[in-house]
């Protein structure tokens, strides 16, 4: 066997710190200069926000909380609007999937053929859906669905469908094309090619997309309340605008149990579907 050296490695030498080739230097440069604009931009008063005065007005204002309202009538009030808020971020997120997958077929090209004529719109349209916040889209529903968890819901759902689409869209478009190749090939209609290709290798990776956005669901419809959504936030607002800090404690500790309980049960359904 030879000794000596290949001439022609097959491998190459990673480039040096900030040479032409090396990409991730000169990336890593821009953000770091980004963060220190952003940092001589911002007038953020670290020392006030440090000071005593600061820090004691911080404490006085915690300690309003305590003891939060723990009586019987308001605790069924509590799980009324825990129920609510629940239903709300569950019925929004569900409409979100349906009108997701809908938009993320023409948002996405297939294979390399397909011409994706509709793509470039539909993706404007699902930037569009998910740019506005749900605060907005519940204040611009409230008008046509009026005061209650019906806006909230709708406003859930119109904003999660431009997040999902898009998640939906690159997930097809990024799935394996072999088998949607050889089904192809046999003059199978795109149709069955996708219900029988596509779907069963990114089904878990769709519904891992759905059940983490059911999750900032939960923390989008406690808030969504504000505005008259319905649920803990409208009970938060109402609350808390009356000064009455007792009752908004208990608030926040059920928006706080809610979220940990659908945390769980979202990570018990992922942990279920990997095996």
């Amino acid at each position: 066997m030879d000794p000596r050296p290949a001439a022609n490695p097959p491998y190459r030498l990673p480039a040096r710190l900030f040479d032409a080739r090396c990409k991730a230097c000169w990336f890593t440069l821009g953000v770091l200069l980004l963060v220190v604009a952003s940092f001589w931009s911002l007038d953020l008063q670290w020392h006030a926000f440090f000071s005593l005065q600061a820090l004691s007005d911080m404490g006085r204002f915690v300690g309003e909380f305590f003891p939060p309202d723990l009586s019987p009538p308001f605790l069924r009030r509590l799980l009324a609007g825990s129920i609510e808020t629940l239903a709300m971020s569950a019925l929004g997120t569900v409409l979100a999937a349906v009108f997701g997958l809908l938009l993320a077929l023409p948002a996405s090209r297939t294979h390399a053929a397909d011409r994706a004529l509709w793509r470039a719109p539909t993706r404007l349209l699902l930037n569009a859906l998910r740019a506005i916040p749900e605060l907005v889209w519940a204040a611009l529903l409230l008008i046509s669905a009026g005061l209650g968890p019906f806006a909230g819901t709708l406003a859930l759902a119109v904003h999660t469908s431009g997040v999902l689409g898009r998640l939906f869209a690159e997930a097809i478009e990024n799935a394996s094309d072999g088998p949607a190749y050889a089904l192809r090939a046999q003059g199978i209609g795109p149709v069955r090619v996708l219900l029988y290709a596509t779907l069963p290798q990114i089904a878990p990776q769709l519904m891992s997309y759905t059940l983490y956005r059911w999750e900032n669901n939960i923390r989008a419809a406690a808030v969504m309340g504000v505005v008259g959504a319905g649920g803990l936030g409208q009970m938060l607002a109402f609350h808390m605008g009356l000064f009455q800090m007792g009752k908004t404690a208990s608030v926040l500790g059920a928006m706080l149990l809610l979220v940990a309980l659908v945390d769980a049960a979202s990570y018990a359904i992922r942990r279920a579907m990997t095996r």
